[in-house]
Parts: structure tokens; C-alpha cells; sequence
């Protein structure tokens, strides 16, 4: 069974000002049946929220890992949740 979850990340690193978010938001539309954001936070960290079936949030955490994204990832810290509901597609904030 692959139920609904929520995950919450925070991405580590130089991952501001590269393209991230936008990266990030374009994997989660192509992982598909994902809703939530990825937002700048002040302290230089991206928090990503993503919702929808676990397999698909393992996919968007995994490629949150990998190091084929903008920048450079230096780690990677993630909640895992129930989802909450209300995202109407998955954005940049």
C-alpha cells in the first residue's frame, strides 16, 4: 500500500541564488502526484514540503540527494508527516 505522506526537507549547502527551487519544483512536476514548495530560508537552506504517495516522496528526497542539482547539496535533513493538504500544485515560494 502506498499511502499518503508528507515530508519535509531541508536541503544544506550552496543551494541559493542557482536555481534550486526551480529545479526542484520542475522534479517533483515530473515525479508526478506531488503537491507542496520549496522556499529560501534565511539561514541559506532550501525547505522543500512535499505531499502525496510515499514512493513519489522518496523519489523527490532521493534526487534531493543525489547531486545532480543547481549548487551544491552538503546534506540533507527531512520529517516525515502526515499530510495537511491545501497546495494546489507544487510552487516556488
Amino acid at each position: 500500500m502506498n499511502e499518503a505522506v508528507r515530508v519535509t526537507a531541508w536541503v544544506r549547502g550552496r543551494v541559493q541564488e542557482v536555481g534550486f527551487r526551480w529545479f526542484t519544483r520542475a522534479n517533483a512536476l515530473r515525479i508526478g502526484q506531488l503537491t507542496g514548495f520549496a522556499v529560501n530560508l534565511g539561514d541559506g537552506r532550501v525547505q522543500v514540503v512535499a505531499e502525496g504517495p510515499k514512493e513519489r516522496c522518496d523519489a523527490l528526497l532521493a534526487w534531493l540527494r543525489t547531486g545532480d542539482t543547481p549548487g551544491r547539496v552538503d546534506g540533507v535533513t527531512e520529517i516525515w508527516d502526515t499530510p495537511r493538504g491545501g497546495y494546489d500544485g507544487f510552487e516556488i515560494r
